[in-house]
């Protein structure tokens, strides 16, 4: 079982940038797609991005698409987030998941097995 164990959040004011790291222990295989969730307050757990690991293919959230970039480094068996233009409803914690199973387009929480604790972003107004 891969464990997952996020960190880089914290508190940046709006229009700012912020990088979110995941790193996985246990072997990241090419079957694997890499999630990013987040869970704003009282509302529940949603999809952000997400990434392939042999392809590198990606899919976004609306939301997000166009301000937020997904990536991984298989050498280091990491995901990252990159997020620009970061507004205050992205305040959220941030979860990293992992899935060697699921269906395309791999974005609904069930279609993943492994999730790392979250890291807290904050975006102030």
């Amino acid at each position: 079982q891969v464990q997952l164990v996020e960190s880089g959040g914290g508190l940046v004011q709006a229009g700012g940038s912020l990088s979110v790291s995941c790193a996985a222990s246990g072997r990241i295989f090419s079957g694997y797609v890499m999630g990013w969730f987040r869970r704003a307050p009282e509302k529940e757990r949603e999809f952000v991005a997400r990434i392939t690991w042999s392809e590198g293919a990606t899919y976004y959230a609306d939301s997000v698409k166009g301000r937020f970039a997904i990536s991984r480094d298989s050498a280091k068996d990491a995901v990252y987030l990159q997020m620009n233009s970061l507004k205050p409803e992205d305040t959220a914690v941030y979860y990293c998941a992992a899935t060697r199973r699921g269906t395309y387009p791999y974005t609904s929480i069930g279609d993943y097995d492994a999730w790392g604790q979250g890291t807290q972003v904050t975006v102030s107004s």
